[in-house]
């Protein structure tokens, strides 16, 4: 299908992609964390009292098994107490490159942490599909186990690196990076000194819905305490005693929301939404008649916006209508599975970008046909399939998010026998986030998402016209057209540390592919949302090689995936790197250069 009804509209400056050269890594050089000695923060409280030093992190509590089941972190129905997570045998010894230990983190250590985190979680998935196996635990007992955590040291107020907004799929991610440490309890605290005498006061909570909860506006948060039962009232100790200090002192306190993930309902997405106060407490009965604490939490002003952008969300999904700013509630056209809504809230300009939604390539001659494999069914790892051979094996993605970045992945495509049920195919099925194509104020239009992304996540293919380099007059220069000369380096940054699980590196990943024509495609014309992406040099996005079946003479797609997770209305960038002409950049990051190209 190829929607035409923007050919009468005006066109609007709208950013592309630019050319990008495949050999250089999009995460740029690495450079190796060191574990600085730096003094702890102390603890910041109203009535300016003396404050001993935190303690260190406990790390049992780090290790102790989560109460997520199903949903990633949600407290037991039951009660029933799971099982502890084992530790290794042995501590594995661990290069300084990927050696993360840090009592005082920042936003780099933060993110390395996630990103191994993840990266060991798929490989795990990857070998062992079954979801009772919970990878996360296993994976964060193997990383604290070799020092790839940051922040080891509790902390009142906000934590090193860890920014509001931030999201996380697994409770045992907000323990890696000192945000919360418990991996059970609802409530982190610590205790402090005041007029020499220690009492605990809480640090974090996390609302996850396992109580009476009651998230407010989004600026306050009525907090169930915890322990008792249907039958037996809570006590007053451990968190809830915490918690009832934390009253009196006013100090701040961390608080993490639990929200359904749209993926999975059920799974949790956890988000970090900032630094409240417990403005007072109550004791009442639950509806099964037992006696519970209640506390009042409210936001602390000035704080950027988090768990409200999810309510917002919310509310245009069931009313697309009140989205302020709308311009067109599907730019594809109804080309895409998943509406692609257009957003201008900058200024009055109601003009829209003009071009043909095109979401795959086409082709201005001929292409050589694609050799699939003879499969019946799904393809599954270690089978004969001739697709999953080439892929050294296994199959490229693990429950939907890509394993490892190298310099091509083959999935089934339509000339296999398997098409279209099997499940060693996700780039080629469409979008599977719901995103939006946003006015900017200095970059023109811009991509995001409503949905939370997990790092992994195939997040659309860079669609448009394939352009033949031997043809005369080609416009291969302009601002709209994606190069790729070759592969390139897969990056050893985004992937799993092998040797965390007695794994050597993988043959295949040190091989190089090379397009049997240069991989040139230009969406000025006609092309699909990846033309809006800007750049950034802190990208949390990169491309990716992929064949459709085993002929390495086929053209191979450009699909882009999330680097890390990526909260709902973050812009998706990618780092443009050499793109030809030098422009000035306002990525706005720490890390920007100042200029790209």
């Amino acid at each position: 299908m190829e929607p035409t009804n923007f050919d009468e509209l005006e066109v609007v400056d709208a950013k592309p992609l630019r050319s990008l050269p495949p050999d250089v890594s999009p995460f740029g050089t690495y450079i190796p964390l060191s574990n600085p000695q730096i003094p702890i923060q102390k603890p910041s409280m109203n009535n300016k009292v003396g404050v001993s030093k935190a303690s260190p992190m406990d790390v049992k509590s780090c290790h102790a098994n989560a109460n997520n089941g199903d949903d990633n972190n949600s407290v037991s129905s039951n009660g029933e107490k799971k099982p502890r997570l084992s530790r290794p045998t042995k501590k594995v010894k661990l290069s300084e490159e990927v050696r993360l230990l840090s009592l005082e983190g920042d936003r780099e250590s933060v993110s390395k942490v996630l990103i191994k985190f993840d990266a060991l979680r798929r490989r795990l998935v990857q070998l062992e599909p079954e979801p009772s196996k919970r990878p996360d635990l296993k994976v964060g007992t193997i990383m604290m186990n070799n020092g790839l955590r940051t922040n080891a040291r509790k902390r009142i107020g906000n934590v090193a690196g860890v920014e509001i907004g931030d999201i996380f799929f697994f409770r045992i991610e907000l323990c890696m990076i000192g945000l919360h440490t418990q991996t059970m309890a609802g409530i982190d605290y610590m205790n402090v000194t005041y007029d020499q005498v220690q009492e605990p006061v809480a640090v974090s909570i996390v609302s996850s819905g396992g109580y009476e909860d009651d998230d407010g506006d989004g600026k306050t948060l009525i907090y169930t305490g915890q322990g008792g039962n249907v039958s037996v009232d809570q006590k007053l100790e451990g968190g809830n005693l915490a918690l009832e200090r934390s009253v009196h002192r006013g100090n701040e306190v961390r608080v993490i929301r639990g929200v359904k993930d749209v993926e999975s309902r059920k799974s949790k997405v956890y988000i970090y939404d900032g630094l409240y106060r417990i403005e007072k407490s109550w004791t009442e009965k639950s509806k099964m008649g037992a006696a519970v604490f209640k506390y009042k939490l409210v936001r602390i002003p000035g704080q950027r916006e988090a768990f409200t952008i999810w309510k917002s969300i919310q509310t245009w999904r069931d009313n697309i209508g009140c989205r302020p700013g709308l311009l067109l509630m599907d730019i594809t056209s109804g080309a895409e599975k998943i509406q692609v809504s257009l957003v201008n809230e900058i200024d009055g300009d109601k003009r829209s970008p003009r071009f043909i939604y095109f979401k795959g390539l086409k082709f201005s001659k001929t292409m050589k046909p694609l050799v699939g494999c003879n499969c019946q069914g799904t393809c599954l790892p270690g089978s004969n399939c001739s697709c999953i051979k080439v892929n050294g094996g296994d199959t490229p993605h693990a429950n939907g998010v890509l394993v490892v970045q190298k310099s091509v992945v083959h999935e089934c495509g339509p000339s296999c026998s398997c098409y279209p049920g099997c499940s060693n195919q996700v780039s080629h099925n469409g979008l599977k986030v719901r995103l939006e194509v946003f006015k900017t104020k200095e970059k023109g239009w811009g991509l995001r998402s409503w949905d939370p992304i997990r790092a992994g996540t195939f997040i659309c293919e860079y669609a448009g016209e394939v352009i033949d380099a031997d043809a005369k007059g080609a416009d291969v220069d302009d601002e709209y057209t994606f190069t790729a000369i070759n592969a390139g380096d897969y990056s050893s940054e985004w992937n799993y540390v092998p040797e965390l699980i007695e794994e050597e590196k993988p043959v295949d990943l040190n091989e190089k592919f090379k397009p049997s024509s240069p991989t040139m495609i230009s969406a000025k014309n006609m092309g699909n949302v990846a033309r809006f992406m800007n750049h950034s040099c802190s990208p949390n996005v990169f491309w990716q090689l992929v064949l459709h079946g085993q002929n390495k003479d086929s053209f191979p797609h450009i699909m882009f995936y999330a680097i890390k997770h990526i909260p709902p209305m973050t812009e998706l960038t990618y780092d443009y790197l050499k793109c030809g002409k030098e422009k000035r950049c306002f990525c706005g990051s720490a890390n920007c250069r100042s200029f790209f190209g």
